[in-house]
């Protein structure tokens, strides 16, 4: 059957269409096709779009009103995913971390008491150095001078931390005069979080797609009638559906107080917890789609480490802590998401989030204490590969995980585990394998442990 005109005409441009995003994405290239990217762009967003509501609840115990964090958070996670997609052509979504975010509210704000806006200064800075790094391609000198075990005690720790701040946030754990803390009353609030908790396990177990998502909108819903019929103190009251965003705390950074010595410590934190996040992250994913060069080594790395950086360094003026790579990215990736349109899918789609911040602000601390509770299990994955037969591996990185949530403070964990692994291995006449880079880290730590007292 012949072809019309207009119907040649329509395929003909559906083909350049197709032939533009192939020669750029290289999508047939990598073994997929246009709808298996989509469907992963969908796929991972719905996996990490927690942090919408998350972040800006976890900004807000530093004094950063919700509807300016989410704001932030909405327009750092569309712009640096966005950026990851065309730039470095990655399937990856790019966001606010978790783990940055608790080391800007409780360790920074909270514990050291910075204002907001000189910690923001610490979180672009941090980000500048992140790009110099990245720019001058010196991540293996680093890498190597920090051992895995190390790493990965760090990254456990982190996951102790924030699921302690879900605990403590939904009064799973109260203080205690006798024992420190202990469980909170058993009233219709801490039910209503069990249950969400147990719920979100549940959802995740069975591989849901935003699971996540679904345990803060059930644990929300079953929320909304506390206050009024169980004279809880959690009220979940409408206040609207839309608005326009919030950009009060734009460009409040303050650049000039964030480089006092005394805080120079606190950007290496930044920086080395950002840096070594992003750097497994990119090796994971690379390890779990094959997305590798003819070399083996990670596709676009330095593109995507550099995108990583300015995503920190945006973040800052636009007044959220650090944006990162997203493990939860690898959800797109099992789906067949290979190429960068699955990472500009992900910031096409937090772009109309910017407009509901009355319809989010909803969600009450019990309903996002579950999803931090399932972030520190995700975050808890690496325990088992810390070599716990080699002491002088294993004590540095049960202190990272013990310290961190026992003091509330990621950067002690941090200082406490690097300095601990230093000494050891001073003390046993090993100093060969300490690595420049770590001499240097050490005495960061030690300085900032004595400026913090």
């Amino acid at each position: 059957m012949a072809q019309t005109p207009h119907r040649r005409a329509a395929t003909s441009s559906t083909t350049q269409q197709d032939g533009a995003l192939e020669r750029y994405f290289g999508i047939r290239r990598y073994g997929s096709t246009l709808r298996t990217e989509l469907l992963a762009g969908l796929a991972t967003f719905l996996a990490a779009m927690y942090i919408i509501v998350v972040n800006p609840s976890i900004l807000s115990d530093a004094g950063i009103p919700f509807s300016a964090g989410l704001s932030a958070t909405v327009l750092i996670s569309f712009l640096s995913s966005l950026a990851m997609g065309l730039y470095a052509r990655n399937p990856i979504l790019v966001a606010p971390g978790m783990g940055m975010n608790a080391l800007f509210a409780y360790t920074l704000v909270q514990g050291a008491g910075l204002p907001w806006q000189v910690a923001l200064g610490c979180v672009f800075w941090s980000g500048v150095l992140f790009a110099l790094l990245a720019f001058f391609n010196v991540r293996k000198a680093i890498v190597e001078a920090i051992p895995d075990s190390l790493r990965y005690g760090i990254t456990c720790g982190i996951g102790l931390f924030i699921t302690f701040i879900g605990f403590k946030n939904a009064g799973f754990v109260v203080d205690d005069p006798a024992t420190l803390i202990s469980l909170g009353s058993l009233d219709p609030t801490l039910i209503t979080f069990i249950a969400g908790m147990l719920l979100t396990a549940v959802l995740v177990t069975l591989r849901v797609n935003g699971a996540l998502v679904l345990g803060i909108v059930i644990t929300t819903l079953v929320a909304v009638p506390m206050g009024r019929l169980w004279g809880s103190d959690v009220i979940v009251a409408w206040s609207g559906l839309a608005a326009w965003p919030d950009f009060s705390v734009m460009w409040q950074v303050d650049l000039w107080g964030a480089l006092k010595v005394a805080y120079w410590p606190f950007i290496f934190v930044m920086l080395f917890t950002n840096f070594f996040d992003a750097l497994s992250c990119f090796l994971a994913l690379s390890e779990a789609a094959d997305l590798k060069d003819d070399n083996g080594q990670p596709r676009n790395l330095k593109r995507s480490m550099t995108v990583d950086a300015f995503a920190s360094m945006i973040a800052a003026p636009l007044g959220t802590s650090a944006a990162q790579t997203f493990i939860e990215s690898g959800v797109g990736v099992s789906q067949g998401g290979r190429t960068g349109i699955v990472g500009v899918v992900c910031g096409l789609l937090f772009l109309p989030f910017l407009f509901l911040s009355p319809l989010l602000s909803l969600v009450p601390a019990i309903a996002t204490a579950p999803a931090l509770v399932m972030v520190g299990v995700f975050m808890l994955a690496p325990v088992g590969r810390i070599e716990w037969q080699k002491m002088d591996q294993a004590f540095p990185a049960f202190l990272a995980i013990i310290v961190m949530p026992l003091t509330y403070s990621i950067t002690l964990g941090i200082a406490f585990a690097f300095l601990s692994f230093v000494a050891i291995k001073l003390c046993t006449g090993r100093l060969a394998e300490i690595k420049p880079a770590m001499w240097v880290t050490a005495v960061l730590c030690a300085i900032m442990l004595v400026t913090m007292q």
